[in-house]
């Protein structure tokens, strides 16, 4: 198969370089409508559209954590039209937990890094009544193992984030994966968990409403959408750190003129200042790049990640 993939790769280099692109291109998404990776793509999309001249849709293929999504971008015609915008999650912390279908050091080739932002812990005050992050970890001490953390799926940023908090505050919480942003959100406000590790995007319109309360951000510094909402660092936990992000990726084989193409009109997309307010009013920070400087951004956080998976045990449920 990879060897059909390089050969198709040096024929579309020849033919498609010049006329890229020609048809829509489909940018697909690891998880359900209504979470941070959808709401970004669904964001980006039109404007990259409107500057290449050409349709790109935005296909959601939700499951495993956001694998499915990236092993159908991993297996398909490296021609630039279809690209996948995926998270740490099933780029650098599944590979540790489980056997996949596609290595994404290998299989993908990276195009530019879309955003970096930090995960907001946020309750249902129905559910439960602690007020801030200290009488959250009281709570939890108190019951060990029936305190409840929603996330977007097993090894995604939030799952990390809350067993790295598991460690630095001596709890034992049970972790609940969603199949994506907008199913775990849903499942928050069900009451189906006591909190859930959210992106900014999923989260802010219910805390804006009052129906979910945000008692900690997991960045190191706050989130500017939610600049009054304290860091798990700030908390009681110095030197918590972990952030999320997303990245385009297209097939490995893809021609080096096209990931280019994509790497150029993505990066003015991502700094044009319309779709930056939008992207903030989301509480993500676009970070465009070098396809070469996500490269290294992903093999260091593999790395990262890789150490706390192992350290913490963590298993694919």
């Amino acid at each position: 198969m990879r060897k059909l993939l390089a050969v198709l790769g040096i024929f579309f280099s020849a033919i498609c370089s010049a006329q890229y692109p020609s048809k829509p291109i489909t940018t697909v998404v690891g998880f359900e409508p209504g979470g941070g990776t959808d709401t970004t793509a669904r964001i980006v999309a039109p404007a990259l559209a409107e500057q290449m001249g050409q349709q790109v849709v935005v296909e959601n293929r939700a499951g495993a954590g956001g694998n499915i999504a990236v092993d159908v971008v991993a297996r398909a015609a490296p021609d630039g039209y279809t690209i996948v915008l995926a998270n740490v999650g099933s780029l650098t912390v599944n590979p540790h937990l489980m056997k996949l279908a596609y290595d994404p050091m290998r299989d993908l080739a990276p195009v530019t890094m879309a955003v970096v932002f930090p995960n907001i812990i946020v309750t249902n005050p129905a559910r439960m009544p602690a007020k801030n992050l200290a009488e959250f970890v009281k709570i939890a001490k108190q019951k060990p193992n029936t305190v409840t953390f929603g996330s977007s799926g097993v090894g995604g940023a939030g799952h990390l984030a809350g067993a790295l908090l598991e460690e630095v505050a001596h709890i034992d919480l049970v972790h609940v994966p969603y199949k994506g942003g907008g199913p775990a959100m849903r499942g928050l406000l069900g009451g189906e968990v006591d909190c859930y590790i959210s992106t900014p995007v999923a989260a802010l319109p219910h805390i804006k409403s009052g129906k979910v309360l945000a008692i900690a951000s997991t960045g190191a510094k706050r989130s500017t959408a939610l600049p009054d909402v304290p860091t798990i660092a700030e908390s009681g936990y110095p030197g918590y750190e972990a952030v999320n992000w997303y990245a385009y990726l297209a097939p490995a084989a893809t021609p080096r003129p096209v990931i280019d193409y994509l790497n150029r009109e993505l990066g003015k997309v991502l700094r044009d200042p319309k779709a930056v307010a939008l992207l903030d009013k989301q509480g993500v920070d676009p970070e465009p790049t070098s396809p070469e400087a996500l490269a290294a951004y992903m093999k260091r956080e593999y790395e990262t990640w890789g150490k706390v998976v192992k350290q913490k045990g963590i298993k694919a449920e």
